[in-house]
């Protein structure tokens, strides 16, 4: 195999390739890349078995054929060569990959190919294309939730599925971690209908996520009740799914509460972050006092003293106290597009829900604490 490429175009290529590789393997060919370099250009594959990627780049193919080199390693080698450099590439039959540019030389030790894992498809009964703004929002509006809790592991995830509001069919994902709930649906792409419920996985997110950080084309989505695939930008991603059963949400989320609180979102997170600077690093813990056209937040730790902020409220309801995890409601306070925050409270030991005043596809739920 030989071939000349570009160090921007590969360095692009092995960025999107090497973050699924994880630093530390049991098996030695999980390391490594497979390089394959053929008729349509160069083709860079990487798994950890749960998840693969593929990533199509065009190159100068002198001889094609294929290897596999340590993954981490060739990624600082072309990282650390000048802008603007090309890159030549030659493996011999010993097992050896010899990395040429300008007056630098590498030698890497490579693997057999038959040794790398394939992560075959399957059969993927549905297929559907989605905007990748589309599936940035719906990353970006619950993956705070998921949770880190690996023997809840069926939580590890967002949970895509099929609904339906007030009549229509919506893709909704859905996050929670047990404290909090992020719930952000979106119009049913055509293909979608009659889709399983999947919990795609909390690395599976964050890799698309960064990979179509810049991508502006839809991107096509094929999935069983097993795998996931996305396909983009010279880029697939193919993805085992969370073999377990997500949680009744809409149970949780209440549809009872009486209590309306609207305020400025920018001046209630920003009152939240400066009060919480004297809460414990343990609880984080901030109280919301409510009166009539008033909101007064506090904080108090035995060894920083205390701090209060009041802002003014159209709220009318009853006088109530309830605490919350300051660095929760931050969370979602970044995540309301809006420029006032609807809160719906029934009492102080009961779920709160947050969300948009005119918009309902983002819903948010957040279990109090005591303060």
């Amino acid at each position: 195999m030989k071939f000349t490429i570009e160090r921007a175009a590969l360095l692009k290529s092995l960025g999107h390739v090497q973050s699924v590789v994880e630093r530390r393997n049991t098996i030695p060919i999980l390391s490594n890349v497979r390089i394959e370099a053929g008729d349509g250009g160069l083709s860079l594959n990487a798994t950890d078995m749960d998840l693969d990627i593929i990533d199509h780049t065009p190159a100068n193919i002198a001889t094609p054929g294929a290897t596999t080199a340590p993954a981490h390693t060739l990624y600082e080698i072309i990282r650390k060569l000048p802008d603007g450099a090309e890159v030549e590439f030659n493996s011999d039959s010993d097992g050896q990959l010899a990395i040429k540019s300008g007056r630098s030389r590498f030698t890497l030790t490579c693997l057999p190919t038959e040794d790398f894992p394939v992560m075959s498809g399957g059969d993927m009964g549905h297929t559907f294309s989605l905007p990748a703004a589309e599936i940035r929002d719906l990353i970006d509006r619950t993956r705070f939730a998921i949770s880190t809790e690996e023997t809840r592991y069926y939580l590890n995830g967002i949970y895509l599925h099929s609904a339906e509001t007030d009549g229509t069919k919506v893709l909704r994902a859905v996050a929670t971690d047990g404290h909090r709930l992020a719930s952000v649906e979106g119009p049913l792409p055509k293909g979608a209908t009659g889709m399983p419920g999947i919990i795609v996985p909390r690395k599976t997110v964050s890799e698309l996520r960064k990979l179509i950080d810049e991508s502006v084309d839809d991107i096509a989505v094929e999935l069983s009740e097993t795998k996931i695939r996305f396909t983009f930008d010279g880029v697939t991603l193919t993805s085992k799914l969370i073999d377990g059963t997500f949680p009744d949400y809409e149970r949780v989320i209440p549809v009872g509460n009486d209590k309306e609180l609207i305020v400025s979102r920018k001046a209630f997170a920003d009152a939240v972050d400066r009060v919480s600077a004297i809460s414990t690093e343990k609880s984080r813990a901030v109280k919301l006092s409510l009166s009539k056209g008033t909101l007064v937040l506090s904080a108090s730790s035995a060894d920083a003293g205390s701090a209060t902020e009041e802002l003014e409220t159209d709220y009318a309801g009853d006088a109530i106290e309830i605490g919350f995890n300051s660095r929760y409601l931050l969370d979602i306070t970044q995540q309301i597009e809006g420029e006032m925050a609807r809160f719906t409270l029934a009492d102080a030991a009961s779920p709160t829900v947050l969300s948009e005043i005119d918009d309902n596809s983002a819903i948010y739920v957040l279990m109090p604490m005591r303060v």
